[in-house]
């Protein structure tokens, strides 16, 4: 796989020092994002059924099933940048 874009991996380092965390629904987004813009289409074994955040986080990576690399990270990167309004960013 290719190397991912460096506003990519900016963003992704960004999304840490947000001064609030986000919520679980945010959080899930991005993690689907995430792993579909570095590995591409989610073809793990779908945890079990009591394993309630594992599948939350099959599921978000699935929901992105066949979109780009590009259009991942694109989409990331523009839900960090509205968290950054949202919550700001920590400083250092």
């Amino acid at each position: 796989m290719q190397n991912n874009s460096p506003e990519f991996i900016q963003a992704s380092e960004i999304v840490k020092n947000l001064k609030t965390k986000p919520n679980d629904s945010e959080l899930l987004q991005l993690y689907g994002l995430y792993k579909q813009a570095k590995f591409g289409n989610n073809n793990t074994e779908k945890p079990g059924f009591l394993d309630f955040k594992g599948s939350k986080k099959w599921n978000s990576w699935n929901e992105n099933m066949n979109l780009s690399k590009y259009d991942s990270e694109v989409k990331y990167i523009t839900i960090v940048n509205s968290l950054i309004k949202k919550y700001g960013i920590k400083k250092k």
